[in-house]
């Protein structure tokens, strides 16, 4: 029965025309929910499929650490002892669990996770500004023209994100999508959001899921998740139950097809909302203390202990992004470090990263999860090998590093090499294509497979191979 609070005008079916209103259109409670789910419809309406290009890959999921803003290579995965001072900076190498590695020694944790690790040194876009070389990063193609800041989304730089081409070609194995982004998207110091996160030529319904967030605050929530305070379960099944009797009433309206995967979205919406276990991913209260704090209480590594939740129900990408909040500063927010490079790193950058890290693995390991679940740290670019005058490093995307962990990729190696002062590649430079090649023969598929974009066009997934080197 529908909660009537008051007498109204009835429709010609004697649905009363207030609660049709109040069903708010398209949304089953106003939100966002039937909507976002439909990007998973259209998926399935593609019927995209590999055209038989399959790798070997063991890894079922993946999740993108991105530290948005480029991570200097010398004070973590690359330093260099023997460089002069002014190359070398304030932070000293520490040995790893593996002989020969040694990375910065404000990464006690990860350094003895090393055995779990392979760390790519000679990573390159040749290309300084943050969001070009961030597309180049996150899409395995470079922008044109390079070297572009505060550049936006839209052609001819439309191609998909990793996590699009996940959303497209990979089905989710439970209730939530196939692709999230959380705990925000990427944006330049004006507000610009940057290219390479969404669905590019794929259209919106590829669009990652980028679900906003403060995992860390004690308000916590995912919006889409919760229902208005005067919204009961009760009122949801009202809802659903009119949203079924007017898509009877509209059916002679509208092409069949289209209804039906309306109707589904709304009833997935439902399913979503009113599951205990599809909301209870997100809520980070039912781990222990103990697990919350070995990430560290902060919005970086609380959003890397919402990433494990998310795999283990069946997300394929996660990317978890150390994006531009409130409380970063103007003159080298994130990881820009333009000055006192050695201060943030110390103060704010480096215990969360390497807590937050070092955390992930273990639980994913201890879970028996690490083998299926691919970890990929990276940023746009590294930071350029001679200290600033003022305390800091600047933009650098001739060579940096990025380290992989599980989902079929070997521990304890390094490949490439960059030279002397972290300037440049020495030897394995290894360039974005490559990495994409790489992240999705671990997901099973080869470079070439093909897919499609909104008008039928067939592109390939990377014009890279993958990186034999560091794979099992």
């Amino acid at each position: 029965m529908f909660s009537i609070q008051a007498r109204g005008a009835r429709l010609c079916d004697q649905i009363d025309r207030r609660e049709v209103l109040r069903v708010g259109g398209l949304g089953i409670c106003g939100l966002s929910l039937p909507q976002l789910l439909a990007s998973q419809s259209a998926q399935a309406a593609t019927g995209e499929s590999a055209i038989g290009q399959t790798s070997n890959g063991r890894a079922k999921s993946c999740i993108v650490i991105f530290l948005m803003g480029g991570a200097p290579q010398h004070s973590t995965w690359d330093p260099k002892p023997h460089a002069p001072d002014n190359v070398r900076g304030e932070i000293a190498p520490i040995a790893t669990s593996v002989p020969g590695i040694q990375f910065g020694e404000l990464m006690p944790r990860l350094a003895q996770r090393a055995d779990k690790l392979a760390v790519l040194r000679a990573m390159s876009t040749f290309d300084n500004a943050h969001s070009s070389s961030g597309y180049y990063m996150l899409t395995g193609r470079p922008h044109a023209p390079m070297n572009a800041e505060n550049v936006n989304p839209g052609a001819p730089n439309n191609y998909p994100s990793w996590g699009a081409l996940v959303q497209r070609m990979m089905e989710p194995r439970g209730r939530l999508p196939s692709s999230v982004r959380l705990p925000n998207q990427i944006f330049n110091t004006d507000g610009s959001v940057w290219p390479g996160q969404d669905g590019g030529m794929l259209g919106r319904s590829c669009d990652p899921w980028l679900f906003k967030c403060k995992p860390s605050s004690p308000d916590y929530h995912i919006s889409e998740f919760q229902l208005p305070e005067s919204m009961s379960l009760d009122r949801l099944a009202s809802r659903r139950e009119l949203m079924r009797t007017l898509d009877q009433g509209w059916s002679h309206l509208r092409g069949e097809g289209e209804l039906n995967s309306f109707s589904t979205q709304q009833g997935r919406a439902h399913e979503l909302l009113s599951s205990s276990v599809s909301r209870g991913v997100f809520d980070l209260e039912l781990e222990s203390p103990q697990t919350r704090a070995r990430y560290s209480e902060t919005p970086f590594g609380q959003s890397c202990l919402l990433a494990r939740r998310l795999v283990e129900e069946g997300v394929r990408l996660v990317q978890v992004n150390w994006y531009r909040g409130p409380e970063e500063p103007t003159d080298a927010p994130c990881w820009d470090s333009h000055v006192k490079e050695a201060d943030r790193l110390k103060n704010v950058l480096m215990p969360p990263t390497d807590m937050g890290i070092s955390a992930l693995l273990d639980d994913l390991a201890d879970r028996g999860l690490l083998d299926e679940t691919l970890v990929v740290c990276m940023s746009e670019f590294g930071r350029s090998p001679r200290i600033n005058g003022n305390a800091g490093r600047d933009h650098w995307g001739s060579v940096f590093s990025v380290a992989l962990a599980g989902g079929g990729v070997r521990g304890g190696v390094v490949h490439g090499a960059s030279d002397e002062i972290g300037a440049f590649p020495k030897q394995g430079v290894v360039k974005p294509e490559e990495l994409t090649a790489t992240i999705f023969h671990c997901l099973g598929y080869l470079p070439e497979t093909e897919f499609h974009d909104t008008v039928g066009r067939p592109y390939v997934i990377s014009t890279g191979r993958p990186i034999e080197q560091i794979l099992c």
